[in-house]
Formats: structure tokens, sequence, C-alpha cells
């Protein structure tokens, strides 16, 4: 076995951001990095803590993406395409500048020909999926949207070909919750094609920094509010919770298909509040002041957000397709319930909204846990023991 992380050369590629910068950080920090690929501008990187000589960036289209969705520039075939060419010229950029490494890691729909030519070099291809297969996605969110009376679009046909042509390349799939490699294997993969490493979390930014407001029940939801994310099972939920002073807050980005929700169910409730993106750096301050950090979704291979949550002493009830499991343990440091089950939200959120002490216990509980499992640095870690490990196999 390779014990000594030192000798290994790993090349990592990621067009956005996601959770591959602090995998990028790490793998420099233990002395592994080669060289890191990014669709990032190398001004945007400068508090990376990677050193210039090991970035290769590819902005152009990225940055291109990014803007014409800011100003609702791009919408239809015009935001599928451009999603498409970016992802297409970047893994085609980086496989023209691979250098000869040992692993390569490269993010799903953006690595089969960086993948391939690391294989023709004699190094490993490790496939980074951060979601369920792309299969089981594509299935869950027509059927979410069918549900919702929303016009489902499909993922885009080449994506889905490429994301299968990536998954039977790749030496291995890395994913990070049970449940998306649960899907893996009903879709069909080898079990022992699939290494499951969860992610970590900036323990350092993300601790306590205040408490929930007395005689309050403060419900928090973060991320993108979407169907997807199983938004209109909360609004059901919330709606059915009895509280003289509760409050849902919701902090991400809104979809289109769920703004006439949200505005309709804010004029029926004064309670509800939309506050729109937040930066990391007001996250902790939110989910330290609420009482239950909620994640209804319907597809989420691992909900960052719960771990954030859980290190600033939130509790979470989160549905089964959200990584759950892998962070926490139902009824000792949150809830978990089946995806689309508004009801059981509801129950769940009364027990929490009548039950001060048991919410204080499961607020210390997922404290404790977040901080066992770890942040970055033994993600990091486990990356490299995972590489090590597929190394070891296929000698």
């Amino acid at each position: 076995m390779n014990t000594n992380a030192r000798t290994l050369r790993i090349a990592h590629s990621s067009h956005g951001k996601f959770h591959h910068q602090d995998l990028a950080r790490q793998l420099y920090r233990l002395g592994v990095l080669d060289t890191f690929f990014t669709g990032y501008p190398r001004f945007k990187l400068k508090t990376l803590g990677v050193p210039e000589n090991k970035l290769r960036t590819f902005p152009v289209l990225e940055v291109a993406y990014h803007a014409g969705l800011r100003y609702g520039l791009l919408k239809g075939r015009v935001k599928r395409e451009l999603e498409w060419r970016k992802h297409e010229n970047f893994d085609r950029a980086v496989a023209r500048y691979m250098p000869a490494v040992d692993a390569y890691i490269g993010l799903s729909c953006a690595s089969l020909y960086a993948g391939q030519a690391v294989q023709r070099q004699g190094g490993l291809y490790l496939c980074d999926r951060g979601s369920s297969h792309i299969l089981t996605q594509n299935t869950l969110l027509a059927e979410e949207d069918d549900r919702q009376g929303i016009k489902y679009h499909s993922i885009d046909p080449r994506v889905l070909e490429k994301e299968q042509h990536e998954y039977a390349t790749a030496d291995a799939i890395l994913v990070p919750s049970e449940f998306a490699r649960r899907t893996f294997i009903a879709e069909g993969i080898p079990e022992s094609k699939l290494r499951k490493v969860p992610y970590g979390v900036d323990l350092d930014r993300f601790k306590p920094v205040g408490t929930p407001a007395a005689g309050t029940f403060e419900v928090l939801f973060v991320g993108s509010v979407s169907p997807r994310k199983g938004v209109s099972d909360l609004l059901k939920a919330y709606a059915a919770v009895s509280h003289p002073d509760k409050h849902l807050r919701f902090v991400g980005a809104v979809s289109g298909a769920l703004r006439p929700v949200l505005e309709l169910a804010q004029r029926a409730d004064a309670s509800i509040d939309v506050l729109g993106p937040y930066p990391q750096g007001r996250l902790p301050e939110i989910m330290s002041r609420s009482h239950v950090l909620v994640l209804p979704s319907i597809e989420d291979g691992f909900g960052l957000v719960q771990a954030q949550a859980m290190a600033c002493a939130c509790p979470v009830l989160a549905t089964s397709n959200t990584g759950a499991e892998d962070l926490f343990t139902d009824g000792v440091e949150g809830f978990i319930v089946p995806i689309r089950s508004p009801d059981i939200l509801a129950e769940r959120l009364q027990y929490l909204a009548d039950n001060p002490e048991q919410r204080q216990q499961m607020s210390q509980a997922a404290l404790q846990r977040v901080q066992r499992i770890g942040g970055w640095d033994q993600y990091g870690a486990n990356i490299v023991a995972t590489v090590n490990e597929v190394l070891d196999a296929r000698k």
C-alpha cells in the first residue's frame, strides 16, 4: 500500500465551486496536488490557499454563463446550449493540459475527455458525482414537476449520455452519501466501483454565534428555493404547525416556478419571510438563531447546509434523499422523513415546537456529532486514502 501521501500526484478539476475548492486546498495542504483546473478567474482564487503555479483557469464561458444568469439573459434553449458548451469546452481544455499524474478527480459532466487522457497515460480517473445517478435524478425531478403541475424540461439528453459514459469509463465513482450510492447500485453500477466519501464542513466558520429568541419557534430553510428542494411540502407542513410566535425564513435564490407560490403563502401568513441569497459569512448567525433547519429535498446528493446548521447547534429535519443518514441519527440530532411527506414534516415540526427541552438536547447533540465527523481536513484525508485504495486495488 502507498502509505506516504507525498508520493502521490493528483490532478483535480471543477468548472464551478461546489465543494471542490475546499478539496483542492486540502490536496495542496497534504502535498499531493499537482494541478487544480477551474472555471473561476484567477482574481477570484486569491484566498483559495493554492499557489498560482498549481492553478490552470478556463473562465471565459463560465463567467459568461453566470453573468447571463445574473442579468436574466439566459433562458430556454440558449441557457441549455451555453451550459453544455461550457462543460464540453472545460473538459476538453483540461484534457489538453493534463499532466502525467497518478490520479485525476473530475466533476461529472465535465471530466470524460480529461479522464480518458489520464488513463492513456496510465493514471486513474475518479469521477466525482455530488448527486444521485443522473437517470435517478432525471426521474425524480420529472415526477416532482408533474406533482406540482409544472412543465418539466428534462435534463439535456447530451448530459444524460455523457454522464453515463463517464460512469462506465471511470476507475471509480466518488459519491457523498448512502442515498447517492444506493441510486447508482439501483441503476446497475457495480458496487465495487463506488466510493462513498461524505463532505466536510468549515468548523472555523460555522459555529454557534447566538441562540433563538425565547418564546418563539424559528424554522429555517437554506438553499435554492425550487421544486427539487421540496419547498411546497415545507409550506404545507408549516401551515399546519400551531405556535403563538412561529416564523419560517427562506434563504436562497427563488426559482421562477415557485415565486408565485411563495408570494401567495406570504400573503396568507405574515410569519413567512423570503430573504433571498445570503453570503456564507452571514449563515452562521441565522442558523444559530433558528430552532430547526428543514431540508425537505426530493433529490439532494448531500445537503451541505445540514452539517453547517449542526455546527451552529441547530437541529435538522430532512428527507432521506439528502444524505442526512450520513450526518445524524433520526430522533437524536434531528429527524429524517420520507420525501413528499408534508404530514410527517408537520408532525415533527409540531413536536419540536411543543418540546423545548428535547429541542435543546437535539441542539447539543447536533453540535457534538458534527464536531466528531470533522471538517474539510478530514475530508481531504479521506479522499487521499480513497485514491490510495483504488490504486492498490488496481495493482
